[in-house]
C-alpha cells in the first residue's frame, strides 16, 4: 500500500506538472494553469480507480452553467453592490442543486462555488471563462490519461464507491419539493447568501471563504458538518506548506507546479492523512494564482478566514435546527426495520459527533 501511495503521488506530480506546460504553452497564465493542475490532480484516484464516464461530460457543463451565470449575472447587475450580485447568485446556485440527479448531488458543492467565481474577479468576462473551461477540460483529460498509462500492471479497475448502494432516482419535481419543504435547504440558502456579507461585516481578509465554509461544510447533520470542518482545517493547513517551500525556493514554474502537487500528495501520506488529500491539493493549487504577493500575507489570512467559515458553519449547524447524528444512529440502532446501509450512512458522522463530545464512538450494529 505505501509503494501505491507512493505512486499515486508521482502521477498526480506528473500529471500536475503536465497540465501546467501544456496550458501555459496555449498562451493562458493565471486561474486557467490552476484549475487545469487541480483538476488533474484530483482527477487521478489514489487506489488507481477509475471514475464513472459520465462525470467528464457532466462536470464540464456544470463548470460551463456556473460560470456563465456568474459572468450574466455580473453584467446585467453592473452597478449593484457586490454582495447583493454575490448573495442573489449564491441562492440561485442552491435551486439549482436541487435540479441536480442523485447520483450527481456530490457535484452541487462544485456548482455552487464555480456560480460565484466570475463575481470575485476583476475582470468578469466569457472569454476568460473560456480560458478556465479550456484548463479543466485538459486537467481532465491529462490527468486521466496520466493514471490510466501508470496504472500498475495487474491491478484491475476498482468500482468506484458512487456506483454501490443504489437507491431508487428520484425526479427533479420531486428532488425540488423535498428541498423547498426542507429546512435545511433554506438554512444554507439564507446564509450561502448572507455569508459575504457577513465576512466583510466582520473584518475578513478574503470574506469569501466565509461563504466557501458554508456551501462546502455546512451539512444536514452536525456530525457531517464536524467531519468535513475537521477535513477542511487540516486539509488547508497541510495543502499551504509545499507551495510555501517549494515557490520560495525555485519560483512558478510548471515543474514548480507539479512538484507542489505531488509533493503535498506524498506529505499527506506519510503522514497519514489521506482522507484530507483532496482538501489538501485544493489548497496547494489555489497558491498558483498570483504567488508572489500571496506569500506576505494572503496565505495566513486564507488560513484564519477559512477558519472563520468554519466557525460560521458549525454555529448555523448547532443554533438554527440542530440534528444529531449520534442521536439518530442509537434511535435506530435497534429498530429493525430500519436497514443496515441507512445505519452505516450514519455511522461516520455519529462516530465524530462522539470524538468531539469526548464519548466512546459508537460501533457497527450487527445485523
Amino acid at each position: 500500500m505505501a509503494s501505491l501511495a507512493l505512486r499515486a503521488a508521482l502521477v498526480i506530480g506528473l500529471a500536475a506538472g503536465l497540465t501546467s506546460a501544456l496550458v501555459g504553452g496555449l498562451g493562458l497564465s493565471g486561474s486557467p494553469v490552476a484549475y487545469g493542475a487541480v483538476i488533474a490532480a484530483l482527477v487521478v484516484r489514489p487506489d488507481f480507480s477509475r471514475w464513472p464516464l459520465a462525470i467528464y461530460p457532466v462536470l464540464l457543463v456544470i463548470c460551463t452553467v456556473g460560470l456563465s451565470i456568474g459572468v450574466l449575472a455580473s453584467e446585467v447587475m453592473a452597478g449593484a453592490p457586490q454582495v447583493f450580485v454575490f448573495g442573489l447568485v449564491a441562492a440561485l446556485m442552491q435551486l439549482l442543486a436541487l435540479l441536480l440527479p442523485d447520483k450527481l448531488r456530490m457535484l452541487s458543492s462544485v456548482l455552487a462555488v464555480v456560480g460565484v467565481l466570475p463575481l470575485l474577479s476583476n475582470t468578469p468576462s466569457f472569454s476568460a471563462n473560456w480560458d478556465e473551461l479550456l484548463g479543466i477540460a485538459t486537467g481532465l483529460a491529462v490527468g486521466t490519461m496520466t493514471q490510466l498509462v501508470l496504472t500498475p500492471a495487474g491491478l484491475p479497475p476498482v468500482a468506484s464507491s458512487e456506483q454501490h448502494n443504489e437507491l431508487p432516482e428520484t425526479t427533479a419535481g420531486q428532488r425540488l419539493r423535498q428541498g423547498l419543504r426542507s429546512p435545511f435547504f433554506w438554512r444554507k440558502l439564507v446564509f450561502a447568501s448572507l455569508a459575504l456579507a457577513i465576512g466583510e461585516g466582520i473584518g475578513a481578509v478574503t470574506p469569501k471563504y466565509l461563504y466557501f465554509g458554508v456551501v462546502i461544510l455546512l451539512n444536514d447533520s452536525i456530525g457531517d458538518t464536524l467531519l468535513r470542518v475537521r477535513d477542511r482545517l487540516v486539509g488547508v493547513s497541510l495543502g499551504i506548506l509545499m507551495p510555501l517551500l517549494v515557490f520560495n525556493t525555485i519560483g512558478l514554474s510548471s515543474l514548480a507546479n507539479g512538484l507542489v502537487l505531488g509533493g503535498t500528495a506524498a506529505l499527506v501520506t506519510a503522514l497519514g492523512r489521506s482522507d484530507h488529500l483532496r482538501t489538501a491539493l485544493i489548497s496547494s493549487g489555489v497558491a498558483f494564482v498570483g504567488y508572489g504577493p500571496l506569500v506576505a500575507w494572503y496565505i495566513p489570512h486564507r488560513w484564519i478566514d477559512y477558519a472563520l467559515g468554519c466557525g460560521l458553519a458549525l454555529a448555523i449547524g448547532l443554533l438554527l435546527f440542530p440534528n444529531s447524528a449520534l442521536r439518530r444512529y442509537h434511535q435506530l440502532k435497534d429498530d429493525p426495520t430500519h436497514s443496515s446501509a441507512e445505519l452505516s450512512s450514519l455511522l461516520p458522522a455519529a462516530r465524530e459527533e462522539a470524538r468531539w463530545l469526548g464519548l466512546p464512538p459508537p460501533e457497527a450494529a450487527q445485523r
